[in-house]
């Protein structure tokens, strides 16, 4: 009999430790219970370059990783976490230049595409985690003489987006 009351008290005491104060997810996310919502407004291109479908790509991508990785539900309008923004900046720049002995001219061996992206995010339910026009990007080097960018770029676009929407994923819920 005594066996089965320590049995059972630890039985509590580990469930009372996971519960904690918020929801915790093997995602990183730290919500908090009364939060049950979550609105992603379109993120506009306001980018001069870069493919044409990076406003809807990159819009999707976040809604997509915030369904998958927590329990809010999507609204469309005024959720308890409401994410606003635009792609602010597409660029191509050269990284590593090299130079060319038989002709004298020079090249890029490496070129680096870079996106960034400016987001506000507002947490009604705690205002000490809002922010507002906090510039996010990632970049990607690639070869341009062993790749052709028409045919790799929206790959690569989608790859700075991952990274970027994790990292706005932790910087709102995860609190990083």
């Amino acid at each position: 009999m005594r066996l089965k009351n320590s049995h059972l008290l630890c039985l509590l005491l580990l469930l009372g430790g996971l519960s904690g104060c918020g929801v915790y997810s093997f995602t990183g996310a730290n919500i908090s219970p009364d939060v049950k919502t979550a609105s992603i407004q379109t993120f506009y291109n306001n980018s001069p370059l870069g493919p044409s479908n990076m406003s809807v790509l990159f819009t999707e991508k976040l809604k997509d990783y915030f369904t998958k990785n927590t329990s809010l539900t999507l609204v469309q309008d005024e959720g308890d976490l409401q994410f606003e923004g635009t792609i602010e900046n597409y660029t191509l720049t050269p990284v590593a230049p090299q130079a060319n002995n038989t002709s004298g001219l020079s090249y890029s061996a490496l070129t680096r595409i870079t996106i960034s992206v400016k987001v506000s995010y507002t947490n009604t339910k705690d205002e000490t985690f809002n922010y507002q026009s906090r510039n996010f990007s990632f970049y990607r080097d690639f070869d341009q003489n062993s790749t052709n960018l028409s045919s790799e770029e929206q790959s690569f676009v989608e790859e700075i987006f991952d990274q970027i929407v994790l990292d706005i994923f932790n910087s709102s819920v995860a609190n990083w």
